[in-house]
């Protein structure tokens, strides 16, 4: 929390796909590592087991919390003039250092129980990442479509849980607001343009699109 009044604030989305990378390259490393060791049932068995267990978990993940996420949604009030937005960067590598270990953890149970079922926990630990994509990307659209990008506040969400029980409601701001595209990809740089002077002085001679919303003037910090 910032001082007067100011509050740091991290991108919702940005938060839910913190965890998709990590789990879907250790899922499918602790799945490759998986079809290495024969194990009590054998690879096809646990191929077959492996493919299940991928979907439900993907669709579980994806699913999980939905109408916390939709009613705190819905339930939202304007950032502040003041507001601090975090940089996308800092939201994933402070959700990452909180979960480091519980992510080694995972990995080290996917391959151990491979000796069992072979691939099964590493394609389930991949489903999971899977989901968390799947669940920001829906969020994005829902981002899209209101024309206002979703934000909760940094302690409030502790070590990294967007609807978590601190939480109380969510803030919004424009779509250009923060580094974070809607659904919480990295925001695409804008191409630098070679035009003439002569189409620099067309293109500013038109006049601008009213846009429905106004982000207000918040600051971004970095660290």
């Amino acid at each position: 929390m910032g001082r007067g009044g100011q509050q740091s604030l991290a991108r919702v989305t940005v938060i839910v796909r913190a965890g998709a990378a990590p789990m879907w390259w250790l899922g499918v490393l602790a799945a490759a590592i998986g079809v290495l060791i024969p194990g009590l049932t054998g690879r096809w068995v646990g191929l077959y087991a492996g493919v299940a267990l991928f979907v439900v978990s993907a669709a579980v993940v994806a699913l999980v919390r939905r109408r916390r996420y939709t009613g705190w949604g819905e339930a939202t009030s304007r950032a502040g003039k003041f507001d601090y937005l975090q940089d996308r960067a800092v939201t994933l590598r402070v959700w990452r250092r909180a979960h480091l270990w519980w992510l080694v953890g995972a990995f080290v149970a996917a391959v151990g129980v491979s000796f069992a079922v072979p691939i099964a926990a590493g394609a389930a630990l991949a489903g999971a990442g899977a989901g968390l994509w799947l669940k920001a990307v829906l969020l994005g659209r829902g981002e899209r479509a209101s024309g206002e990008l979703l934000w909760v506040r940094t302690d409030w969400a502790g070590r990294g849980s967007p609807v978590g029980k601190k939480v109380k409601g969510f803030r919004t701001t424009g779509l250009e607001a923060g580094d974070a595209a809607p659904g919480g990809a990295r925001r695409p740089r804008a191409k630098k343009k070679t035009a003439t002077a002569t189409e620099a002085e067309k293109a500013s001679a038109k006049p601008r699109k009213e846009r429905g919303s106004v982000t207000p003037p918040v600051r971004s910090r970095s660290s």
